[in-house]
């Protein structure tokens, strides 16, 4: 499935009105900050058996976007890595991170940013 095709899929997800982690398949993103202001966002990856190079993007649908780290990772090693938005987002912002691992897209969790 594309990358576009998940973002229809998870268009409905979840509101954040408080910091919280929202995962799909092997990627997962967490915000620590209330309501519509995003400071920071973690992405995480999580590796399969072997060693792969791991990569994420975060951004949201009003046009913010930040790419990550790309990492080489040993076998069952998650990657971890941050985005700075550092600043609030009119209500219904989606903020989106997809991950990659061996340049495949292996996950795509979305939140609406609420007040």
């Amino acid at each position: 499935m594309s990358a576009a095709a998940c973002g229809l899929v998870l268009a409905a997800g979840p509101p954040a009105a408080a910091e919280g982690k929202w995962c799909n398949h092997s990627v997962c993103i967490e915000t620590y900050d209330h309501g519509t202001y995003a400071g920071r966002v973690e992405v995480s990856v999580t590796n399969t058996n072997q060693p792969n190079r791991i990569s994420a993007r975060v951004w949201t649908t009003n046009g913010w976007s930040s790419p990550t780290k790309v990492e080489d990772v040993g076998a069952f090693r998650t990657y971890r890595d941050q985005a700075y938005p550092q600043r609030h987002f009119p209500a219904g912002t989606r903020l989106c991170a997809e991950g990659f691992r061996g340049g495949h897209s292996v996950g795509l969790p979305c939140v609406t940013l609420t007040n």
